[in-house]
């Protein structure tokens, strides 16, 4: 469905469907849909890979909804590629009035009503925020170890430190880019990081 303009009613239920790859069907979210009593013309799909951000069928959705609608899927994930862009997509369809109503999570979401689809969306809010904090607190705890075991932490070192060290050397007498990656076998692109790492260990040594 392509529509781009506003309808002139108020208050449909308005279908959505995607998959995230063009080996996946649609046709489980799409016989829902039409159980759930929504009309063909009235249900945007989307069939992308995972590594596509543009997501025509959800745009065209957007443009298409007004105040009062509701916006139906299948299951809320269907509307973002994580938890907090659903959130975020959610929050600011709330602001223009529109609602959304899952058919298929553990615990059905309709953040129309004042009930347990509500609640089920805050506590989504919830899980997402204390998800962020655990994954921060994880990477901070395993950056703690590696370092306690003198292991380097971040992109790993690709050629050897004593060729590395060589590079630096030439480079304080004066050798340009080119002889300098000659010499040490170095291509010019992992040259510029390893020196520029330099420049930052003696600016901060300073």
């Amino acid at each position: 469905m392509t529509i781009a303009t506003p309808h002139p009613l108020a208050g449909l239920d308005l279908g959505y469907a995607r998959v995230s790859t063009t080996k996946q069907s649609l046709e489980r979210q799409l016989n829902a849909l039409a159980a759930a009593g929504i009309p063909d013309e009235r249900i945007f799909t989307d069939k992308k890979t995972g590594a596509t951000v543009d997501r025509e069928g959800l745009a065209a959705l957007l443009r298409y909804a007004r105040s009062g609608d509701t916006i139906v899927v299948h299951t809320l994930d269907r509307l973002g590629r994580n938890l907090r862009e659903v959130l975020n997509l959610v929050h600011d369809l709330a602001e223009k009035r529109i609602g959304v109503r899952s058919l298929a999570d553990p615990l059905p979401i309709n953040t129309a009503d004042e009930g347990m689809g509500h609640i089920a969306f805050l506590l989504l809010a919830l899980f997402a925020e204390m998800e962020r904090t655990f994954t921060a607190e994880r990477a901070a705890n395993a950056r703690a170890v590696a370092e306690a075991k003198g292991r380097h932490v971040g992109r790993p070192v690709a050629h050897p430190a004593d060729k590395i060290e060589y590079a630096r050397l030439l480079k304080a007498q004066g050798a340009s880019l080119g002889a300098i990656a000659t010499k040490t076998g170095i291509p010019k692109t992992s040259l510029h990081r390893y020196l520029a790492d330099a420049d930052a260990t003696v600016a901060g040594a300073r």
